[in-house]
């Protein structure tokens, strides 16, 4: 509902385990280097735990986006199983056959032993993850403990991890257990955000979306934090429904009170019937209505149903009229001249005129949906990133997963979403995904960008067309590589400290954007000052807040390895 009211081009805080959502805080990165851990090692167990919504799920799923290569793992998401069934899962999850009328522990686990023993031979890893371990049976224990025997004379051919709540600890302090708890090799409780942490993981997740911090004041930021005790999922609630608030109280800042009275909602003290909500499907209602008097009256000037063509209405609350801005398809002859129309507002059955501007949509350049379905070959994901990575000097043999390539080679993968201005701030190449009016998919590298015209590689050629050409099949995701530094956030925040914030310091010094001085690595105002300093300077959102944005950027500037988007030619 509030989407285009706050500009975002998706849901900012969706409860799906979306790794592009995901902020690391130091205490994620320290539950992430256990499951590493976990996955480098042969033999025994790692358990994680955390309280209900602390992002222990979130975390297996970057987890799983950032595996090295010759891993092999098995994901158990319902443990509520038998033994028999738990071992059948397995053997699924690793596409190990076995037998139909195979019904016995002993058939399964032969299974598992085989193709374990192959998969060792090939110098492959194989892993066990089980979320929600604390569901798992004491029976269904044991019989993982005695998967943890498989072995060759000189090393053991599974690790297994164990995700669960805090009960999952007290499972195995019982004596029946206490096998299992002897071969868990480490162990880490995931703890809530601190309040810095929920600073700069509200920061990630609007940063993704397309918004930024500016959607809510400073203070709204710690009602948030002391309303979720630094819960992520709470967090995501609740900031949810403060922006609905937002939304229908017809502003653009979320305050302290309009959180205040979220956590309020959430916590039960009311029900859906609260004013905000009706408010919210009032407002929406009659902001619909410009968009359906509008859609009637285009439809008698172009005999079309040109409800189609209608790009945005602007949010409708208080102050009325507000233009209302129609994407037109052309014409042969000359367009209308602007109309007026009247709004029904709460207040009084209808408002002052309210001015309607028809603007011509940007006819399309070259055919670009033939060049697409004449590349030779066919423009796939792998081989649009595999373009990109070109451009940083790495090559990708067919058949090769490019993101694991790159992690390889000291760079990441990384999808974003925004406009050819965002992809113009970045500087470097990027991989997009083109959709034809016939449903098909073409995934093309952009490796120059110049004024209005951009460079594709399409297949085995390069092709030059106009932007416009692109905005008709682009739905504005893009993917790029870039070179994190290790073990650092991927988004630094007033407040937080360590090796990161370090780095940060010295590189937006060595961008000449702040005098060249030594200070703590805590990143304090003098840092955010800098850091808003090199986003002006980079025509960035100066929000002091280092994202990836600001980070590519930063790498851009400052790694000459990095390749730059290169000027494109002028199309002809």
């Amino acid at each position: 509902m509030y989407l285009t009211h706050f500009g975002f081009a998706e849901w900012p805080f969706s409860n799906t385990p979306d790794p592009r959502f995901v902020y690391l805080s130091p205490r994620h990165e320290e539950a992430l280097a256990h499951l590493l851990y976990g996955v480098r090692e042969r033999g025994g167990f790692v358990q994680l735990t955390g309280e209900v919504g602390t992002g222990k799920t979130t975390t297996c799923r970057y987890l799983l986006s950032q595996l090295p290569e010759g891993v092999d793992v098995a994901l158990v998401v319902n443990p509520v199983l038998t033994p028999e069934e738990l071992l059948a899962t397995v053997c699924d999850e690793l596409g190990a056959v076995y037998p139909a009328e195979a019904r016995t522990r002993k058939a399964y686990v032969d299974v598992l032993y085989r193709h374990l023993l192959a998969a060792h031979a090939r110098s492959r890893r194989t892993v066990l993850i089980v979320d929600e371990a604390q569901n798992l049976s004491p029976e269904s224990l044991e019989q993982l403990r005695l998967l943890t025997n498989l072995e060759t004379a000189t090393e053991k051919l599974l690790q297994i991890i164990l995700i669960g709540q805090p009960e999952l600890t007290t499972l195995l302090a019982q004596t029946q257990l206490r096998q299992v708890a002897q071969r868990v090799t480490a162990r880490y409780h995931l703890r809530p955000f601190a309040e810095r942490d929920t600073r700069a993981y509200v920061a990630r997740r609007l940063l993704v979306a397309g918004g930024s911090l500016r959607h809510f004041e400073p203070g709204a930021l710690r009602v948030v934090h002391r309303a979720s005790r630094g819960i992520p999922r709470l967090v995501n609630v609740i900031c949810d429904r403060a922006l609905l608030g937002a939304f229908a109280e017809g502003k653009r800042v979320v305050s302290a009170r309009t959180v205040r009275r979220a956590a309020r909602e959430v916590a039960g003290e009311g029900g859906l019937s609260r004013p905000w909500l009706r408010m919210a499907a009032g407002v929406a209602a009659v902001a619909l209505l410009p968009a359906v008097a509008v859609a009637g009256a285009m439809a008698g000037w172009w005999g079309v149903p040109s409800i189609a063509w209608v790009r945005s209405v602007p949010f409708v609350a208080r102050h009325l009229p507000v233009p209302v801005v129609i994407s037109a398809p052309p014409t042969s002859g000359e367009l209308a001249p602007s109309a007026t129309i009247g709004v029904a507002t709460p207040a009084a059955a209808a408002t002052a005129p309210i001015p309607v501007s028809v603007v011509a949509a940007p006819r399309p350049g070259p055919d670009l949906d033939a060049l697409l379905a004449a590349a030779r070959p066919p423009g796939d994901q792998a081989s649009a990133l595999a373009r990109v990575l070109a451009r940083w000097g790495v090559t990708v043999a067919p058949g090769e997963d490019p993101c694991r390539v790159a992690v390889r080679s000291g760079l990441e993968c990384y999808d974003g979403r925004g406009t050819w201005t965002v992809v113009r701030r970045l500087g470097v190449p990027v991989a997009l995904k083109l959709v034809t009016a016939d449903g098909g998919r073409h995934h093309v590298a952009v490796t120059g960008l110049e004024g209005d015209t951009v460079t594709l590689a399409l297949g085995d050629r390069t092709e030059s067309v106009p932007t416009a050409a692109v905005d008709r099949l682009w739905d504005g995701v893009f993917s790029l590589a870039w070179r994190p530094l290790p073990g650092v956030a991927r988004v630094l925040s007033p407040g937080m400290q360590g090796p990161g914030v370090a780095w940060l310091r010295r590189a937006v010094n060595e961008g000449d954007v702040v005098s060249r001085e030594r200070g703590p690595v805590v990143y304090d105002e003098a840092l955010t000052t800098s850091v808003m300093a090199f986003q002006r300077r980079e025509g960035l959102e100066a929000d002091g807040i280092a994202g990836i944005e600001t980070l590519v950027r930063l790498g851009a500037r400052l790694d000459p390895r990095a390749p730059r988007l290169a000027a494109a030619p002028v199309a002809r």
